[in-house]
């Protein structure tokens, strides 16, 4: 199985999209958006930012190991 590192977080607030490299070792809770400065966080029962606002799933989530584990 390939894991994608690479995804594409998209700003709920102004639809700014901006890439990011995934940690493959800790979920990433907070991201701010570099067009309009909000902070992203989780939706409920997601695990990160990457699962809410992502065009990838985390790694660990890629991998079927559950939420960041």
């Amino acid at each position: 199985m390939t894991i994608i590192l690479e995804s594409v977080l998209t700003c709920p607030h102004c639809g700014h999209a901006w890439q990011k490299t995934m940690p493959t070792d800790a979920c990433q809770f907070y991201d701010e958006c570099p067009a309009c400065h909000a902070l992203l966080r989780p939706k409920p029962g997601d695990c990160c930012v990457f699962c809410s606002f992502g065009s990838v799933p985390c790694p660990p989530i890629q991998q079927q190991r559950g939420c960041c584990g």
